[in-house]
């Protein structure tokens, strides 16, 4: 049986993304956070989200993503972009609507209204 243990993320700092994500999902950067490794979650229960540097550029669109779902998505979308992450396009297709986000290093993810 296998357990998800990290979301990771590469990226050129990962004391700064992590700071975005921690600040984005409202949980603490991890103790121990450096410019080659950080973590948000892992004292908590769910998957730890890992932060690594790598000297490669992101060159191609991701194939896995992060899609959050949020009460208010303009406000959210609003409040990110705050934060840092740069604004895509907004897509309504198949009964659902969502934006599309980069985070600061570049890695998309999307935000939808939270449906009941």
């Amino acid at each position: 049986m296998l357990d998800l243990a990290h979301i990771t993320f590469d990226c050129s700092d990962a004391a700064e993304l992590a700071g975005f994500w921690a600040e984005a999902l409202g949980r603490p950067v991890d103790d121990g956070a450096g410019v080659h490794v950080a973590t948000i979650g892992a004292a908590q229960a769910g998957p730890t989200f890992m932060f690594l540097r790598v000297d490669e550029p992101k060159t191609a669109k991701n194939r896995c993503h992060l899609d959050l779902n949020t009460d208010d998505r303009d406000a959210e979308v609003e409040r990110l972009v705050r934060l840092g992450a740069t604004y895509r396009s907004t897509h309504d297709e198949w009964g659902h609507s969502w934006v599309v986000l980069h985070d600061p290093a570049g890695n998309e993810f999307c935000v939808a209204q939270r449906t009941p």
